[in-house]
């Protein structure tokens, strides 16, 4: 919650701050894309380190070089400036995913849902507040950097806590063996290809912070490689399909309105903040919507999918607003119960003895979406405002035929996770 508040603050000031620096839409433009670049890159290397290192260590170290970014931000007078207080945030801004791998390690699966959908709304509560109380901070005269050096502030308090907490990596050791202990010779043999049940990705140490950089460096190589050649494909491709079809949705949201049915922008922020507000409701529910579905997450996976296509379908032919809002009002809970059982399908067909490494290549999976859905969009949109979602019915058509077809291995995953519960 902290983590999104804080960042949800700056963030929506951002461009007004780097123009009334001088600098032109296309710099602005270039700044922002590689922050994107950054974190596609790094999002994997990160997340696999803190199989490695520990997710204590990691997530402290990301958290105060995060809080460096945003206080170099709230110095930034020059164009150079802004763009070099860019470079931390984006390499190591991976907090979220360092936290919902530890979240991962330490709750049994039957509930793991459950955890990461409150985790998810607890986070979208900070982003409903965050840009709120930036807009207001923002009425005053340098209100950004008031803004960047509370956002900041909120890091290193994030910081103090991770350190203060009486949690260690022993609970990470234990769970993996409570996990390993339970599952039975069919999931062995299936997550045997991912080549991940090393001595370093088991119960880590704090001494492992500090081994040679080489040695880290090459474990984490060898780590990415384990899951460059494992049967995941298939689960990343309907993440990466999903994912592209839900920000071809949003992506001319706001001007495909004003377009089609004369909206001013808004009220378009005031849907998206009630779609926002529905997520939060959403994650909350999981809980029960899990139980109903006897915790198959792949069986909810593939209903919210086909509901979140069916509903994109009824916004692209909508012929009023009452049509837009309805369709709003249930893809906010379809996307995000989807969102959270493709990170548990994730972790449930690979396994989590690396769930960090694993978190982290789905991170950079979604990434490689927000670089490639503007592209898609903009073209979409050149024949019709209807254009882009559209074109996201038919990804997720695609994403829906490809679960179809390896229905049977993600059931004899999910055989296995209820035998174990």
């Amino acid at each position: 919650f902290q983590d999104l508040f804080g960042v949800s603050m700056v963030v929506p000031l951002m461009n007004f701050h780097i123009k009334s620096l001088g600098a032109s839409h296309t710099v602005a433009g270039i700044i922002g894309s590689l922050y994107g670049v950054m974190q596609l890159f790094s999002s994997t290397f990160v997340g696999c380190w803190s199989d490695i290192v520990g997710r204590r260590y990691s997530l402290l170290a990301c958290i105060l070089l995060s809080a460096l970014g945003y206080l170099l931000l709230g110095t930034s007078t020059t164009v150079f400036l802004f763009a070099i207080s860019r470079v931390p945030v984006g390499i190591f801004k991976h907090t979220l995913s360092i936290s919902k791998a530890l979240l991962s390690d330490l709750v049994p699966e039957r509930d793991r849902p459950l955890v990461m959908g409150r985790f998810n709304a607890a986070s979208s509560v900070g982003f409903i507040l965050g840009p709120v109380v930036g807009g207001y901070l923002a009425e005053f005269k340098g209100g950004f950097y008031q803004a960047s050096f509370i956002c900041a502030s909120i890091f290193l308090l994030n910081g103090g806590l991770v350190w203060m907490l009486p949690w260690s990596e022993e609970n990470t050791g234990n769970r993996e063996h409570y996990q390993d202990k339970g599952r039975n010779s069919c999931s062995a043999k299936s997550n045997n290809d991912l080549h991940l049940k090393s001595a370093t990705s088991r119960a880590v140490t704090s001494s492992s912070f500090f081994q040679s950089p080489w040695i880290q460096v090459a474990t984490v190589l060898k780590k990415i490689k384990g899951i460059a050649c494992s049967n995941l494909w298939d689960v990343f491709l309907v993440r990466f399909l999903m994912s592209v079809a839900i920000l071809l949705y949003y992506s001319n949201f706001t001007l495909a309105l004003e377009e089609r049915f004369e909206v001013k922008p808004l009220f378009a922020g005031y849907l998206m903040s009630y779609s926002s507000a529905l997520g939060v409701l959403a994650g909350c529910l999981l809980g029960p919507i899990t139980r109903l579905y006897r915790h198959n997450t792949y069986r909810l996976l593939l209903h919210s999918s086909t509901f979140t296509c069916v509903l994109i379908l009824l916004y692209a032919s909508a012929l009023s607003i009452w049509m837009v809002i309805l369709s709003s009002t249930f893809l906010a809970f379809s996307t995000t119960i989807g969102r959270t059982c493709i990170i548990d399908l994730e972790l449930t067909v690979g396994g989590n003895e690396a769930s960090g490494t694993l978190l982290g290549v789905g991170q950079s999976v979604t990434s490689v979406g927000r670089i490639i859905a503007p592209l898609l969009s903009g073209i979409a949109q050149e024949f019709s405002p209807c254009g882009p979602p559209s074109l996201a019915v038919g990804l997720a058509l695609v994403a829906i035929v490809i679960m179809n077809a390896n229905k049977q291995k993600y059931h004899s995953h999910g055989s296995v996770k209820l035998k174990n519960q």
